[in-house]
């Protein structure tokens, strides 16, 4: 039973790192320019807002329509993971250990910013 939990600890915390890569990290953003374009505006009170333009239709707008959306994205991360896990699980295992301290590590220095802040 503890292992199923440390798995579980595990597998959040690297499909939370990853999905982040995926959907926000700037070493990323050349893959996510291929689907959608982002166009920052400024509203009524100055304030600079970004939005999501999908480009293309079909296949195309699908998967930019899946890259603008966190929540999607994690979930096909999560599916991503798990089928590696359950094909090559000794490659896999790496991966997501290297995610989930990854993920670990930037949970701690939101906090830790933020606590200094």
């Amino acid at each position: 039973m503890i292992q199923s939990w440390f798995l579980l600890i595990l597998f959040s915390l690297a499909v939370f790192r990853l999905t982040r890569l995926v959907v926000f990290d700037t070493i990323t953003a050349p893959l996510r320019s291929l689907f959608h374009e982002e166009v920052e505006e400024k509203n009524e009170a100055g304030q600079v807002e970004t939005y999501i333009v999908i480009k293309g239709k079909g296949l195309r707008a699908w998967i930019g329509e899946l890259l603008s959306c966190y929540w999607c994205t994690g979930v096909w991360c999560t599916a991503f993971l798990l089928v590696f896990y359950a094909l090559i699980p000794d490659v896999a295992e790496w991966l997501i250990l290297l995610l989930a301290i990854a993920g670990l590590a930037g949970v701690m220095e939101t906090i830790v910013s933020k606590w200094l802040s």
